[in-house]
């Protein structure tokens, strides 16, 4: 959604993320995809394989348990079998590692999170992935425990500062280094598109008339993609030449990067089913064919087909400052309060600006919604398909309502997901989200206070353990502490990674032990989750999301806040969120300065006549907030957007597995079967109990 300029706290972190509109699938993908370079096709192995290749440590040891063993050994011993676990009431006499399986599952961002996303998490070998967060966020149970064994051991974070892991504690190296990649637990399937399949087109000719696709085997990804391994050979990867500015058709042109696995049910194909999981900035080459596990039964009928947007990845990205730079840029202060605090970030920002407009100022000023919006027609086009059958999440609910707005006779069957208020202007989207991510963490840290003594943090009610979350943010401010490598764990680097845990309830366990370990003085899991948000990978490398989030965002937005402007705003954020709201009221300045004009301050997304629109809000959407799925009904028109809430935690609903969003969104897409408005998805207080069912009954969509 929109989000302030420089969310180093919440997005990519660039001066100019003006918006947070999403959740960062690119940004979790981007940190992730590299790892899985080399290692074998089990996503749990790559995971292992990554952290392995990642963290400091000798060769695997042999010597299971003991306290000073190398890193990697303890990987590779806790990969060598399952211990058992503990089962502490908080489950019911379950394995905990089913209790996290079954929790609501990661939302495609961010992750970004990302970023990506977001942001942010890519979907593939996602068992694995929640075998591997349960492993980590839970303790084995000691030999010869007293009067606690039936509970998982608490390990403080002094013991973590004095000693570091002792015998039989939680593997936090797996978690430490690699969570990027169990978020997204796809690397080994991320992909790029050949340039062997690229359609040589020298002009682009009008709106109407794109030329048929070539599709050829996919190479791996570019950096700015995320890297990681090409996808299976069942994917295959073309390329589009589509003007660089609308208002000259004839001119130059400019790749969009596409990629597809075609239906497995040819005789009863329906069509393409375009994907843009959000940011924006996020790969869709790199999300698609990681998350295609979780849309196994849309590709029945469908061809899955997703993109890399204008300024993203292989679609003449935007570039900005180089890896070493963004390191130093992520790290700067992002809430400053001091006058000189101030100057470094106002500095900061606009050298930032500067180096995007240095390296890619050429394609600035056609990066935004509105030509993204104009490349879906011509890709509808050019796969062949009278309408265009779509799913957006996040930022992708903006580019769906902006194309159904331009393009309202061409809409086939739609479903938004995680939905951006199309009436928010920045600083109310930002405001917005504070509130969002203020109550995402006070939802965390009441679980975590019901849990009682299985919790790793301190405090008793809520309310104390968000204190002591700000007093650690003071406490890095003044004090930073270790991160990964040489690089040092931030009052901004650690904000980030908070906001990228509570993408999704599923990765609470892993802000649970990293705030714990960072208040012990360890500030890695932190800094990796932060990283994971931002698609650094391990080697250092960072994808162009935070460029083109940036990029995009500002030329939509025409939002330009002054300093004064901003500071008198900042009383009001940090009363929506103590934690986040200095962060995200600094963060409007980001476009401010750009060297492109914004073109509205919110987008129109009226859409009179197109077909039905599936809305879907999450009411513990943290990135997102709820609300914007109602606006978001009220803006396509009457007749043409259809609610639906789902009762859950995290960032979007179809990928939390929920059953009852799942099924009314099949049941749509591949059945033409609209649930009527207003229909409720709310998920079961336990997992044992059989799956939730809409409140309503779902009918035929009419002729």
């Amino acid at each position: 959604m929109r989000g302030p300029p420089r969310a180093s706290a919440l997005r990519s972190g660039v001066p100019g993320a003006v918006r947070l509109r999403g959740a960062d699938v690119a940004g979790a993908a981007a940190g992730a995809s590299r790892a899985g370079r080399g290692v074998a096709a089990s996503p749990y192995a790559a995971l292992l394989e990554a952290v392995r290749a990642a963290l400091p440590g000798a060769s695997p040891a042999t010597t299971a348990g003991a306290q000073g063993e190398p890193v990697a050994a303890r990987v590779t011993r806790w990969d060598r079998g399952l211990p058992q676990y503990a089962v502490g009431h908080h489950h019911g006499g379950r394995d905990p590692r089913e209790a996290v399986a079954r929790r609501p599952g990661i939302a495609l961002c961010g992750a970004a999170c990302a970023a990506g996303g977001v942001a942010a998490c890519v979907a593939t070998g996602r068992a694995a992935g929640r075998q591997a967060l349960a492993e980590a966020a839970w303790q084995p149970r000691r030999a010869g425990a007293g009067a606690g064994a039936g509970r998982p051991e608490r390990v403080s974070a002094r013991a973590v500062a004095d000693g570091g892991a002792q015998d039989g504690d939680m593997p936090k190296y797996l978690l430490r280094v690699a969570v990027a990649v169990a978020l997204v637990a796809g690397a080994a399937s991320t992909s790029g598109c050949s340039d062997s399949g690229e359609e040589k087109t020298p002009k682009a000719g009008g709106t109407e008339g794109a030329p048929p696709l070539k599709w050829k085997d996919c190479e791996a990804p570019t950096t700015a993609e995320g890297g990681g391994q090409a996808p299976p050979k069942d994917w295959q990867c073309a390329t589009l030449h589509v003007p660089l500015d609308y208002a000259d058709p004839e001119g130059e042109t400019i790749p969009l990067a596409l990629i597809r696995a075609k239906a497995r049910n040819q005789d009863e194909r329906l069509g393409s089913l375009v994907f843009n999981f959000g940011g924006p900035g996020g790969s869709g080459i790199t999300t698609l064919p990681g998350a295609a596990k979780e849309y196994e039964a849309l590709r029945e009928r469908y061809d899955l087909v997703s993109f890399d947007p204008r300024g993203v990845g292989r679609s003449a990205p935007v570039l900005c400052l180089d890896d070493k730079q963004l390191d130093a840029y992520y790290a700067s202060d992002s809430s400053p309060d001091t006058p000189e605090a101030e100057k470094a970030y106002l500095d900061n920002t606009r050298k930032y600006q500067q180096a995007c407009e240095a390296n890619s100022g050429k394609v600035l000023p056609y990066v935004g919604t509105e030509n993204a919006a104009r490349d879906l027609d011509r890709i509808r086009q050019a796969l062949g398909d009278e309408k265009l059958h779509y799913f957006g999440i996040s930022y992708g609910t903006e580019l769906g309502g902006v194309y159904a707005h331009l393009f309202p006779d061409k809409v086939g069957r739609a479903v938004f997901d995680a939905v951006v208020d199309p009436t928010a202007t920045s600083e109310e989207g930002a405001l917005g989200q504070a509130e969002g991510f203020q109550l995402a963490l006070g939802n965390f840290a009441q679980d975590c206070v019901d849990r009682g003594d299985e919790c790793r943090l301190q405090g008793s009610t809520a309310k104390e353990i968000e204190e002591n979350i700000i007093k650690l943010q003071k406490q890095l401010a003044a004090r930073p502490i270790p991160g990964i490598g040489d690089r040092m764990l931030t009052e901004s680097s650690a904000t980030n990674g908070i906001a990228q845990a509570l993408y999704s309830q599923e990765l609470w366990p892993l802000l649970e032990q990293g705030l714990d370990e960072a208040e012990g003085g360890q500030g890695q899991l932190l800094m990796a989750l932060s990283d994971a948000l931002n698609g650094r990978d391990q080697n250092g490398n960072y994808s162009n999301i935070g460029a083109a989030n940036t990029a995009i965002n500002c030329v939509d937005s025409k939002d330009r806040y002054t300093l004064e402007q901003t500071k008198a705003k900042l009383p009001a954020f940090r009363a929506a969120s103590p934690v986040f709201g200095d962060f995200l009221g600094w963060a409007m300045m980001g476009c401010t300065g750009w060297p492109v004009p914004g073109t509205a301050s919110t987008p129109d997304v009226s859409a009179p006549g197109a077909d039905p629109i599936l809305v879907i809000g999450n009411t513990g959407d943290p990135a997102t907030p709820y609300e914007g799925a109602r606006k978001m009904v009220e803006r396509l028109g009457p007749g043409v957007g259809v609610e639906l809430t789902y009762k859950g935690e995290g960032h979007g609903a179809y990928n939390s597995g929920d059953p009852c969003v799942q099924g009314a969104v099949n049941s749509y897409l591949l059945d033409g079967k609209v649930p009527p408005a207003n229909t409720v998805c709310t998920p079961p207080p336990d997992a044992t109990q059989s799956p939730a069912q809409p409140s309503v009954p779902v009918e035929p969509l009419g002729a």
